[in-house]
């Protein structure tokens, strides 16, 4: 299969290649409205993925977003990437917990947790997103939003400074498993998401956003073949298969240092 992560610009940090993937066909929401993402920079401030809040000390993103704990910064409470609102909060990384069963060719397992040194204030611009139960699914054709800072067009062209957000529907396992789209290369811990004409999609720069329905964030943005394109939508990380490692790795964590 050639299949890319959604198709993509490669930025070079530290010798290492992240896909970066955004959002096209979609419209800049009211500022501070989408309270949950984050974005995750280097730290020279190069936006390089999207993440969520999942309580004061804990974000969710993708595991090929990781560029190694030194390199990283957690931006919460922003909307335009270009101007200083007032409104930020930069975090550095305290912990990288990729899931140990992340596969980098097949992208299965595309989660990671990150333990911030400082918490978060929770305010009137940063939230926290709530998650599925364990294995819950979402129907076919049910609408979702996916949200995020990056390239509007799936050729490149400029990034856009203000967040972005997108509906979209999710697509069956089945049909987006079949010959004419991913030819069974969505696993079980994955879910698809997108429109059978295309035109709308998380694109180059979104890796690590949320895909949020019905309230709760049940996909981070993964991988892809090209961006928008017809019979092929979006694939993201299934996070009800990973409710229960989340907790697990939360409340081992909050053990050992108990312990200690």
């Amino acid at each position: 299969c050639n299949i890319l992560l959604l198709i993509f610009v490669t930025v070079c940090v530290a010798g290492q290649n992240i896909a970066k993937e955004r959002i096209v066909g979609g419209y800049a929401p009211v500022p501070h409205s989408i309270k949950y993402i984050v974005s995750i920079q280097t730290v020279e401030r190069q936006h390089l993925c999207g993440g969520f809040v999942i309580n004061k000390y804990w974000v969710v993103t993708a595991a090929h977003c990781n560029i190694g704990l030194n390199k990283m910064m957690i931006v919460a409470g922003d909307y335009s990437l270009a101007v200083y609102e007032g409104t930020e909060q930069e975090i550095l990384p305290h912990l990288l917990v990729p899931h140990p069963s992340y596969n980098t060719t097949t992208s299965n397992c595309d989660i990671m947790l990150i333990k911030l040194r400082a918490p978060i204030y929770l305010n009137s611009y940063v939230s926290i997103a709530l998650l599925p139960r364990q294995g819950a699914t979402i129907a076919e054709g049910r609408l979702c939003r996916v949200s995020g800072w990056g390239y509007t067009n799936p050729s490149g062209g400029q990034i856009p400074s203000t967040l972005r957000t997108v509906m979209l529907p999710i697509v069956s396992t089945t049909k987006c498993n079949s010959s004419e789209s991913f030819s069974g290369s969505i696993t079980e811990n994955m879910l698809c998401a997108g429109y059978t004409i295309g035109g709308k999609d998380a694109c180059q720069g979104d890796s690590g956003g949320p895909l949020v329905c019905d309230g709760r964030v049940y996909g981070v943005v993964s991988w892809g073949r090209g961006c928008a394109d017809a019979q092929f939508p979006g694939v993201y990380t299934a996070v009800s298969m990973f409710r229960r490692w989340i907790d697990n790795t939360i409340f081992s964590y909050y053990s050992r240092c108990n312990k200690n």
